[in-house]
């Protein structure tokens, strides 16, 4: 993994970054730069600089070159910036991140902070990468998302033992991400499928990933994984289609730009005070806020839970985080886990 510490001024990338990294910085504006003002300024050569940007658009980064005028971002934003997301956080959360890490690549930010060990009981470190090669959302498919395009972070928290519904925390981290969004303006509502899938009407705007590690009759650790799209461009987002699942960006419903740092603050502002009050209370004060978001409720669906397929009308979640479905023969079922689509209408 290659990071970028909090030790860097807020929006910078260190000189000892990737090149890739340090070009895409320079590019972050939006605007045009020529290969030989990109050289200059990063102190390498033009041939470097067109390497780097060829391994940019290998990533998947929307990069424009046009002969004269030099290479631009198909959209202007912000290089991600531990230090400024740090600056953003609120004091007292600040005072609970043992460790901010932005990486400008790695396998996945799940999988580090997987690896290492344990935070204090309290407290977290938080990692999130420009870009990761082996990106995990639910049932091990693979994230999409270019350098640039998209708010990719795990952070880890422990708790003094295993929650008591532990299984109803996907929901819980579903409802913060909603609040941390709220101040946002969107043309769609933002809504949660249960168990971990944020939506932006029925087209996937982020997903949640939940790694718990625990020791017997001792503290339990989570790692929280989040992965929203902010900026996609149409060709990514078309294959993600083909795939059948329809994705958006919050690009695409937003009413204007969005700070990338500013969003990751607020996320995990909200997470870290949301598993505060989850420790403590469960998924009842996180519940009205679900249910009002909850986008499979009263629609048919189909769960696939082991080999065993069942279709019913969704009938929202209980406190334990379990998916109630009315069947036409069973009654009323509750599912902790499974796959859950949406029947046509028909």
């Amino acid at each position: 993994m290659t990071s970028l510490t909090e030790a860097q001024r807020p929006g910078a990338i260190l000189p000892s970054s990737p090149l890739v990294a340090r070009v895409f910085a320079e590019l972050c504006d939006g605007e045009f730069h020529s290969g030989e003002e990109l050289a200059k300024a990063l102190g390498v050569t033009r041939s470097a600089v067109w390497k780097a940007a060829n391994a940019l658009r290998d990533l998947g980064t929307p990069l424009e070159a046009v002969r004269n005028r030099g290479y631009k971002l198909a959209g202007a934003g912000e290089p991600l910036s531990a230090a400024s997301i740090r600056r953003r956080l609120s004091r007292d959360v600040a005072a609970c991140v043992s460790r901010l890490d932005v990486a400008w690549t790695t396998a996945s930010t799940n999988t580090e902070l997987v690896e290492r060990a344990f935070p204090a009981e309290g407290r977290s470190d938080v990692l999130l990468a420009e870009f990761q090669t082996a990106g995990r959302g639910r049932r091990g498919r693979t994230w999409l998302a270019p350098p640039g395009g998209a708010v990719c972070m795990s952070f880890s928290w422990t708790f003094r033992e295993v929650p008591r519904d532990a299984g109803a925390l996907s929901l819980t981290i579903g409802v913060c991400v909603l609040r941390a969004l709220s101040s946002l303006v969107l043309q769609k509502d933002v809504r949660l499928k249960w168990p971990n899938d944020i939506l932006a009407g029925d087209r996937k705007l982020g997903g949640i990933l939940i790694e718990l590690r625990a020791e017997s009759a001792g503290p339990a650790c989570v790692v929280v994984g989040i992965g929203l799209n902010v900026a996609l461009g149409g060709e990514l987002l078309e294959k993600i289609a083909a795939t059948g699942l329809p994705a958006t960006d919050l690009a695409s419903v937003a009413s204007g730009p969005i700070s990338r740092n500013e969003l990751a603050a607020r996320i995990i502002d909200c997470c870290i005070r949301g598993l505060m009050e989850f420790e403590r209370e469960g998924l009842r004060p996180f519940l009205d806020e679900w249910r009002s978001a909850d986008a499979l409720h009263g629609r048919e669906v189909s769960v696939q839970s082991g080999d065993e397929t069942i279709r019913g009308l969704a009938r929202g979640v209980d406190l334990s985080g379990a998916l109630l479905v009315e069947t036409p023969k069973e009654g009323l079922r509750r599912f902790f886990s499974g796959e859950v689509t949406v029947r046509p209408a028909t």
